[in-house]
Formats: structure tokens, sequence, C-alpha cells
């Protein structure tokens, strides 16, 4: 469940990662090469997810998108400095308890 966990992380860090590149480069204007690595990071973001070994694909995305909801709640938190309030906590808390649940049975 370890290497789950770090794969769902790393995977939405690219993600996420990739993701605000382009957005800074299309929302404000950064450099295409921004938008390039930005590009470049999403698709690494694409194989790291089929690293996954406990389901299909369905199961795989499925638990994936509770991590991102959590990853992108911290993102917003850390890199836009803007604080979760109480309902995005709450609703990150069920994502984590969802994805807990989904690979718990293999």
């Amino acid at each position: 469940m370890i290497r789950a966990w770090a794969l769902f992380v790393l995977a939405g860090l690219a993600e996420i990662g990739g993701g605000y590149l382009v957005w800074q480069w299309l929302r404000h204007g950064w450099s295409w090469g921004v938008g390039l690595l930005g590009g470049a990071v999403l698709f690494g973001y694409g194989i790291i997810a089929t690293r996954q070994e406990f389901g299909t694909f369905g199961k795989v995305y499925a638990a994936y998108g509770g991590v991102f909801i959590i990853l992108a709640v911290l993102w917003g938190w850390g890199v836009d400095h803007r604080r979760p309030d109480l309902s995005e906590w709450i609703g990150a808390a069920i994502c984590l308890v969802g994805v807990t649940v989904m690979l718990a049975k293999r």
C-alpha cells in the first residue's frame, strides 16, 4: 500500500505541477518554455499513473482522484498561499477515507 500511495502522490504532483505551469503560460503570459515544460511534466504524469499495480484503470483513476483533490488543496495553500477553509479540509478528509477504502481491498 505504501508504493500505491507514493505513486499517487508523485502522479498528483506531476499533474498539478504540469497543469500549473501550463496555467501560468496561458493565463499569465509566462514564456512558451514554461508551457512546454508543463506539457512534458503532464506527459510524465500519464506514465507514472500506469505504474500502479493494484487494480484496473477505473479503480486506479477513481482512487487517484481522491488523492488529487487532497494534493490540490495543499498545492493551493502552499503555492498560491490561499489557506483552505473548513469545508475544503472536510472534503479532503472524506476523499482520504474513500481512497483508503478503495486501496484496502485488492
